[in-house]
């Protein structure tokens, strides 16, 4: 048995803060050192070192109200329209074509283009992007087109008629008719000749 090893019995109770100087941890300031900012007991989570003045309280307001109106669509990458003379004449301009003739990253493909005027045309063009005023002016002066992309039409959602559940036949509730069997009709008893009375009679004298 080895003493060190043993299993602790005995706990030590925890100090009992700002018990004086007979509790061991600094007398009344606990640790705190004395007077300032840490010695306070509730530091707010946003104080910055001044009170309101650069707060992040004071300044969310001035933020949000700059940037309300401000768009969250990803802004076009600008493509100037001197830069198009690259590409072969009477060709279709669009992001595939500019990435195909490595004019525009692979990336390009995730954001819209816009083509503007700096600079002239050279050869006709068919232009199916996005242009400022300037650029159409000087494509179709050049020769060119402007291809506007047709605006897609939302589809509706197909929605399957639910089909009825067809009606089981209901049990009639008429009562079939018995079919009473009549009796047949009895043969009619012909009357008795008269010759047959006539020879009874004479037999009786």
């Amino acid at each position: 048995m080895i003493l060190n090893t043993l299993k602790k019995t005995t706990t030590k109770s925890k100090k009992r803060v700002g018990r004086g100087y007979g509790s061991g941890k600094g007398g009344h300031t606990v640790g705190r050192g004395a007077k300032g900012q840490k010695a306070r007991s509730k530091v707010p989570l946003y104080f910055e070192g001044t009170a309101m003045r650069k707060s992040l309280i004071r300044r969310m307001p001035m933020l949000r109200g700059k940037l309300r109106f401000k768009s969250l669509k990803p802004k076009p990458l600008i493509f100037n329209l001197k830069h198009l003379n690259l590409l072969p004449k009477n060709s279709t301009v669009n992001a595939e074509t500019l990435i195909k003739h490595q004019l525009l990253p692979q990336e390009a493909k995730n954001y819209p283009v816009k083509i503007l005027g700096d600079g002239q045309l050279k050869h006709p063009l068919k232009v199916a992007l996005p242009t400022s005023k300037s650029a159409a002016k000087k494509i179709l002066k050049a020769g060119g087109k402007i291809i506007k992309p047709k605006p897609q039409k939302a589809k509706k959602p197909t929605v399957k008629k639910a089909t009825k559940p067809t009606k089981a036949a209901k049990p009639s509730k008429k009562t079939p008719k018995k079919t009473v069997k009549k009796p047949a009709k009895k043969p009619a008893k012909k009357p008795a000749s008269t010759t047959t009375k006539k020879s009874t009679a004479k037999t009786k004298k």
